[in-house]
C-alpha cells in the first residue's frame, strides 16, 4: 500500500490526524492502464465535497494530477482519494481552504460476493449523499447481519422507504426495467455507469420510491459497486428471488460498454493545474 498525500509521501502527523478527526470525504475506484470507469463522476463527486466540507475545491485539473502521480506505472490497482484538512479539528472546524488530497494505492479487491442475503435494517447514514469518512453506522449494521448469519445490511428510513446497502446501491428488476429506489442516500458512481449503458443492451431504467413492504413485487435484485459491477441479491429477509443469470449479465454489460477514462490530465489542465486555476470551482 503505497499513501501519498498531496503527492508528496504521508507524514506521521497528517497520519494521526486521519486516525483522530474523521472529517472529510473519498471516493474509490479500480485503476486499470492509467484509466478508470465513471472517472468523471469520481471527479465531480470529489469537486462537489470539497466545496460543501471545506469550502473551496483544489479543482478537476489537480485531482488528476494527483491521481495519476499516484498510480504511475502500474498495470491495475486501487486507488482511494481522500480529503481532509488538518486545520479542521473538534475544536476548530471553522477553516476554509482547499483540502489536503490523500491517494492511497493497493491491489484491486475481489468483488463483494457473488451471491448474498440481506437484512433490512432501519438506519440513514448522516449527510447521506456524501461519500464520508463517518463509517460507524454501515460498519456496525454489517457487522451485525454477519453476526446473524446473513451477509450484509439493507437501509430503510423512517418512512419505511428502501435506500441503499452499507457499501453499495440496490437495483430491482420488473421485466426489462431497472428500478432504482429514491431515498436520501449516496448516489452511486457503478449505478450511474451502468445506467449509461443500460439502452445499449435492450433494457431501462427509472427511479421512484420502493417502500419495504413492495419488494415482492420485483422480479429480482442487485447490489453494485465500484469493486462488484452486478451482484444477485438472493433474499431481502424472507424475501427471495429467483434472479436470471442472463438479464444480470446484460446487466454487467452495461457497465463494461462504458469505457474507461484515462486519468493524465490534458495539456489544458495541466497549466490549468499549474497556474492555480480551478475550473470545477468556478
Amino acid at each position: 500500500m503505497d499513501i501519498l498525500i498531496d503527492g508528496h509521501p504521508a507524514t506521521p502527523e497528517d497520519l494521526a490526524h486521519q486516525a483522530l478527526v474523521n472529517y472529510g470525504a473519498y471516493t474509490s475506484f479500480r485503476v486499470e492502464n492509467g484509466a478508470a470507469r465513471g472517472l468523471d463522476l469520481h471527479l465531480a463527486r470529489l469537486d462537489e465535497a470539497a466545496v460543501e466540507l471545506f469550502g473551496e475545491t483544489p479543482g478537476e485539473a489537480k485531482f488528476r494530477r494527483l491521481m495519476a502521480l499516484a498510480v504511475a506505472g502500474r498495470d491495475a490497482c486501487w486507488l482511494r482519494v481522500s480529503l481532509f484538512s488538518p486545520e479542521i479539528g473538534h475544536r476548530n472546524p471553522s477553516f476554509v481552504g482547499w483540502p489536503k488530497v490523500m491517494t492511497v494505492v493497493s491491489p484491486p479487491p475481489p468483488p463483494l460476493a457473488s451471491s448474498v442475503r440481506v437484512t433490512a435494517v432501519s438506519y440513514e447514514r448522516e449527510a447521506p449523499h456524501l461519500k464520508h469518512l463517518a463509517t460507524f453506522g454501515l460498519t456496525r449494521a454489517r457487522r451485525a447481519a454477519q453476526a446473524a448469519g446473513l451477509d450484509d445490511a439493507l437501509f430503510v428510513d423512517g418512512q419505511g422507504r428502501v435506500s441503499e446497502g452499507t457499501l453499495w446501491n440496490i437495483g430491482f428488476i420488473q421485466g426489462d426495467r431497472i428500478v432504482w429506489p429514491q431515498a436520501p442516500m449516496l448516489a452511486g458512481v457503478t449505478q450511474a455507469v451502468i445506467q449509461r449503458g443500460l439502452a445499449q443492451v435492450g433494457l431501462a431504467s427509472e427511479t421512484h420510491l420502493v417502500s419495504l413492504s413492495e419488494i415482492a413485487t420485483f422480479d429480482a435484485a442487485f447490489l453494485c459497486n465500484s469493486a462488484t459491477p452486478v451482484c444477485p441479491i438472493t433474499a431481502i429477509d424472507d424475501v427471495a428471488f429467483a434472479n436470471d443469470t442472463a438479464l444480470l449479465d446484460r446487466i454487467e454489460a452495461a457497465w463494461s460498454a462504458q469505457p474507461p477514462q484515462p486519468i493524465e490530465p490534458s495539456d489544458d489542465d495541466a497549466r490549468d493545474d499549474d497556474d492555480g486555476v480551478s475550473r470545477l470551482g468556478r
